[in-house]
């Protein structure tokens, strides 16, 4: 497990093992655990929007595809 990023509105684990990343939107209290080749994409988009610093706006924008995965309610220990 290894936290891939951590914002104000979005956490991302990346579990090399499985292939997977898990998202949860903070704003929501919503995730997924994206697999396989879809794990792969969000984590390339992720990279190239961070790489670019990019402003909350575009951020926002970026999730809104991946939003309506975002269905399992986030429990917080």
């Amino acid at each position: 497990m290894h936290i891939m990023f951590n914002n104000p509105l979005v956490y991302v684990v990346e579990y090399s093992g499985l292939e997977a990343v898990e998202v949860i939107d903070k704003r929501v209290g919503r995730g997924a655990l994206i697999r396989d080749d879809a794990a792969k994409r969000f984590r390339e988009e992720l990279k190239e929007l961070v790489d670019h610093e990019v402003g909350p706006e575009e951020f926002e924008a970026f999730m809104v595809p991946w939003a309506a995965l975002l269905t399992q309610p986030a429990i917080y220990h």
